[in-house]
């Protein structure tokens, strides 16, 4: 059973990392927490002080967007708010589309706020923020969270916490702060991945509330210092060179990262650090072939952006079961998507004969314009034989575009068999799960480079908040020494466990695990294929029980952290087939993805007290059959 102090007993609904304002994942400590989450259920929300950026609006964000409701507003408007009138008009565009598609036109306008502080007799630049509002009849809500969903593309809870900063302070019985009046609650309008979003806090002045106590317990001005006094981060206005640092470093061009010499500030991101060939497997790889972006998803979405501004206006291809949105990216925009959910072997004659049926009925065209997959996938940990589907792409001359977040560029080398690799930064290249971002990287020994190369160049908009890359950037510097520590953990738990389980071939009585999904075990060789001489597995895996009963009682007495998200340095799980697609059990269950799967991101701990938490835990799950 777990301790009064283990990680698990956290307040559900209570920020994790603890005590982190900007904290990107929540408390869900139990199996029925998770499955109250997706229902709604009362005793769930009311709890809720925040949750996954892309699908819980954070409560800084939600105050500032009151403000521009109550300013720019009119009856029965709600807004989102965008850091570019690019973004901006985007997701009118998308509203407009996706409500007229559904039989419920509606109409949006934008405006454009600039803040800056009201004692500044001439704003300049560097203290002015400029808002792009997007204001919208309350009954669109839901196609607006779509887009805030599935791009990822909204302002980040630091950018929200500047503009508040720049704004007067209102006073208690302000309007802003008195406000009893919800966000209407979610709920997407797709089968596929549709989840059912709990509203969230009961009101604005109660959330506020709970946000000033347990979050803010630090002046704005307190943590500056603290971050720039002891060395963590840079000063807040350098934002372009800890992007370049991050550039250089996802790109593999530094000589020397050495940032335990650096205490001041990134060497990696100087004008003159000395950077050569990139260790990523190809050629004449720079810093000027990465792209950053606020959030991994938005990196995926701006791929199939470029997809659509440079190819042919046909059918993509999603190989494999991908994560929740990047499906709904290629649904939703473009000419749609095929879907091969296994992302087996067998799934590639699959390809091969929706390629031939194509040039068959139109033998002029491009049978396809792009294949999308993840390397391994998540939550299935499968692994693409990416060399035949290279030289499908040859053939047949689709591009590839390949999401290496799970197996990152440390573990494996995709580079050299895509045409662009986008990842989620949120996730190991952090670690520390308080701040978002995302990246695209283009391989300049594409065929297509070009092209992407032109239009990326065209294009490429910098929205990426300089405070969140900041602290992406000092999170990143040791991120390689984390991944090996991790990788060595993860693979002694999975050998546990595994030989506890059926497909391992234990030869315990009435054994509760079926199946451990991990690259070592699933889609070996494939792996093996892109695995560099000194990578590893990898940090994720995902259990299968012989009975829903086992999973929760597995789940329910891990002593480790309980809630969505991955890649952080301490171990995170969730029910993740609950979480992701709760109200399509049967349609996840088609493509091996079962209701009572455990997703496991296993952390920096040490390696026996981790092995003892499982064993725990599968104690547990063996005592409920």
């Amino acid at each position: 059973m777990t301790t009064p102090h283990s990680p698990s007993n956290y307040p559900l609904g209570s920020a994790v990392p603890p005590f982190t304002q900007h904290a990107i994942s929540v408390s869900l400590p139990t199996w029925a927490d998770n499955v109250g989450y997706e229902e709604g259920e009362k005793r769930v929300v009311d709890a809720m002080v925040t949750g996954y950026p892309r699908f819980f609006i954070h409560l800084r964000i939600e105050k500032l967007a009151r403000i521009c409701e109550l300013k720019f507003g009119a009856a029965n408007e709600k807004c989102m708010l965008y850091p570019s009138k690019k973004v901006a008009d985007q997701c009118r565009s998308f509203m407009l589309d996706r409500a007229s598609l559904a039989g419920t036109p509606t109409h949006a306008r934008l405006v454009q706020y600039h803040i800056y502080p009201e004692d500044t007799p001439v704003p300049s630049t560097q203290h002015t923020v400029e808002l792009h509002i997007v204001l919208f009849p309350a009954d669109a809500w839901p196609f607006a969270k779509q887009f805030w969903q599935h791009t990822g593309l909204g302002i980040s809870s630091r950018l929200a916490d500047y503009c508040l900063s720049l704004l007067p302070v209102e006073s208690p019985n302000s309007p802003v702060l008195s406000s009893t009046s919800p966000r209407t609650p979610f709920k997407t309008l797709n089968k596929h991945y549709s989840v059912k979003r709990a509203p969230q806090s009961s009101s604005f002045g109660s959330a506020l509330s709970l946000s000033s106590n347990l979050q803010e317990e630090l002046s704005k001005d307190q943590n500056i210092y603290l971050e720039e006094r002891y060395g963590r981060n840079l000063p807040v206005n350098a934002g372009s060179q800890a992007k370049r640092a991050m550039r250089r470093r996802i790109a593999g061009v530094l000589v020397r990262d050495n940032w335990e010499d650096c205490p001041n500030g990134p060497c990696a991101g100087a004008q003159d650090v000395e950077v050569g060939p990139s260790h990523r497997g190809v050629k004449d790889v720079t810093e000027d072939d990465v792209y950053l972006f606020p959030t991994g998803m938005s990196a995926i979405w701006s791929a199939h952006q470029l997809i659509l501004g440079t190819r042919p206006p046909v059918k993509s291809v999603c190989f494999g079961f991908t994560y929740t949105d990047t499906l709904k990216i290629l649904q939703k925009w473009g000419p749609g998507c095929h879907f091969l959910g296994h992302g087996l072997d067998s799934d590639i004659d699959a390809l091969e004969t929706i390629i031939k049926q194509e040039l068959s009925a139109n033998p002029s065209a491009l049978p396809i314009a792009a294949l999308f997959t993840e390397f391994p996938s998540n939550p299935l940990l499968r692994s693409a034989d990416i060399s035949v589907l290279r030289a499908l792409a040859d053939k047949y001359n689709f591009v590839i575009v390949i999401d290496e977040t799970i197996g990152n560029f440390v573990n494996v080398d995709v580079l050299q068999h895509a045409d662009v690799v986008v990842s989620s930064l949120s996730k190991i290249f952090s670690g520390d799960a308080n701040t978002m971002g995302g990246s695209l990287i283009l391989n300049p020994q594409s065929r297509h480079y070009a092209t992407l190369k032109a239009h990326m160049s065209a294009t490429y908009e910098d929205t990426y908040f300089d405070e969140d890359a900041i602290f992406m950037e000092r999170n990143s510097r040791n991120f390689a020494w984390r991944i090996r520590i991790i990788d060595e953990n993860t693979l002694a738990v999975c050998d546990f466990l595994r030989s506890r389980s059926i497909a391992g071939g234990t030869s315990i009585p009435s054994p509760v695990i079926k199946e451990v999904f991990y690259p070592k075990y699933i889609t070996t060789e494939n792996y093996l294929s892109c695995k560099l001489p000194e990578g590893g597995y990898g940090g994720l895996f995902s259990l299968t029980f012989t009975s829903t009963a086992a999973s929760r009682a597995f789940f329910d007495n891990m002593p480790f952290q309980k809630g969505p998200s991955l890649g952080t340095n301490f171990t995170l799980a969730c029910p993740y087939t609950i979480l992701a697609h709760f109200f399509e059990l049967g349609w996840a269950a088609e493509y091996g993805v079962e209701e009572g799967l455990v997703r496991i991101s296993v952390g920096m701990e040490e390696r026996q007290g981790l092995l003892e938490g499982f064993e725990v835990a599968l104690r547990a799950a063996e005592a409920a059959m």
